[in-house]
């Protein structure tokens, strides 16, 4: 003999819950109704009365499996319709409207060099790469967005900004970039092509040229290289718009940890956060590092109760950082080749400065403007023939005007003044930009 013990989790009858599992699901109807008809074919039962409770647990089981169905179809059309509902929400419009700051989107024939498993090492690159910017130029890049893209082709990829493209690229995944570094007189055989970063002439080779081309003096990369030393540059080239005011908000955080009484002078006393917004992306638009916070903050400390015009603000935080800038632009024991600028220019350059409330512009004669430019080519020219830096030296004064004057037409041209040069850099002039 034993005793069942029965525990149930609602003070409810226990025979209501157990008729109602036992007959809550069809397949027990149909099985009782089976084997109640069975019992009256079979049996010497009374079969009128199995046979009709047979057909009646039958049609009941029927009746509840089409009730359950309805009631799931309905289930189903309530998902959708709140899925829907869902979807036609603002907030999902909302978060639709978000714009990456930084985007590589590639063909389905990159995947592989992104994807882990397939041993691409892409994601570590461009790890690496937001370290290398953040020691470089001393600011934080924005998280970088991977994401393939159906409509490219299988080799292309490309790079944006913000959500706009900003450039693009090709490449072989089973091939090799070789480029001539210039001095390699034996040509090997391959597909021509240009190095996206820089646009100088290269070769797609094979895995079995690869050695031969080191051993001529080819630089040769892979295509996971090339695609980050194009990000690596976009991002360079860019880093000063991505330099948001949370950014800079984040940088005065961490520097007021130790030094809470310069931010306490400077901010918001002096200026405000846009306004050093302002003179961080001024630094960073012309490749100095804005790593050295502390100098530059004491420095607008120092100058900003005279004057809250920005750009004046950056030329004295040019001359405070001259030794960083000398370091990156003049080799030590070394004569460095320049190009000067003729004094009678500067000359009209300051005399065509206008002041007004929102800053200064130039109102130069748009024909001695056409004249300077020609003639500022035809300079620099020089120098890179050489294989040198175009780098331009003027006054202090004149600097940020005669940069503002040719940036658009010289991207890659370097100007300083005599106030940002260490005492002990040798200097060359191979020209002079004249008009006369």
């Amino acid at each position: 003999t034993g005793i069942l013990v029965t525990k149930a989790a609602k003070e409810s009858d226990i025979g209501a819950i157990i008729v109602s599992q036992l007959f809550g699901i069809p397949k027990v109807l149909y099985m009782v109704g089976g084997a109640l008809a069975f019992l009256g074919v079979v049996t010497p039962l009374n079969s009128v009365l199995f046979l009709g409770l047979g057909i009646a647990f039958i049609l009941s089981g029927r009746f509840m499996a089409n009730s359950m169905e309805v009631s799931e179809i309905a289930a189903e059309v309530d998902q959708d319709e709140s899925a829907a509902e869902e979807i036609r929400r603002p907030e999902n419009v909302v978060s639709l409207l978000q714009v990456d700051p930084i985007e590589l989107e590639f063909g389905y024939g990159i995947i592989p060099l992104a994807d882990v498993n397939q041993g691409g090492d892409l994601l570590d690159r461009v790890v690496m790469i937001r370290r290398q910017v953040a020691l470089e130029l001393g600011t934080v890049v924005p998280i970088i967005r991977l994401r393939d893209n159906i409509q490219l082709n299988p080799n292309q990829y490309i790079i944006k900004i913000k959500g706009i493209q900003i450039s693009e690229g090709e490449i072989l995944f089973d091939h090799y970039m070789a480029m001539n570094p210039g001095f390699v007189e034996e040509e090997i055989t391959g597909i021509p092509t240009f190095e996206p970063s820089f646009h100088l002439p290269a070769i797609w080779i094979t895995e079995g040229q690869r050695e031969r081309a080191e051993s001529l003096g080819y630089t040769v990369v892979d295509p996971p290289s090339i695609i980050a030393t194009h990000l690596t540059e976009i991002i360079r080239q860019h880093i000063s718009e991505l330099l948001s005011r949370q950014d800079v908000q984040n940088l005065v955080n961490n520097l007021k940890e130790s030094n809470p009484s310069l931010i306490e002078e400077l901010m918001p006393k002096l200026l405000g956060l846009g306004e050093i917004q302002k003179v961080l992306q001024n630094l960073l638009k012309e490749g100095i590092s804005i790593r050295d916070l502390l100098t530059i903050f004491e420095t607008l400390a120092d100058h900003a109760t005279v004057t809250r015009d920005t750009d004046v603000l950056t030329e004295y935080v040019r001359q405070s950082l001259k030794r960083a800038i000398s370091a990156k632009y003049f080799p030590a024991n070394e004569t460095t080749n320049v190009v000067t600028l003729d004094p009678q220019i500067e000359q009209d350059i300051m005399a065509s400065v206008k002041q007004t409330e929102q800053g200064a512009y130039l109102t130069l004669d748009p024909e001695k403007t056409k004249a300077i430019i020609a003639s500022t080519e035809k300079e620099i020219a020089k120098l890179e023939n050489l294989g040198k830096n175009p780098i331009v030296i003027t006054s202090p004064i004149v600097r940020m005007y005669f940069r503002k004057l040719t940036e658009d037409y010289f991207k890659d041209m370097i100007v300083v003044s005599y106030n940002e040069v260490e005492s002990n850099i040798n200097l060359q002039s191979v020209g002079m930009v004249t008009i006369r």
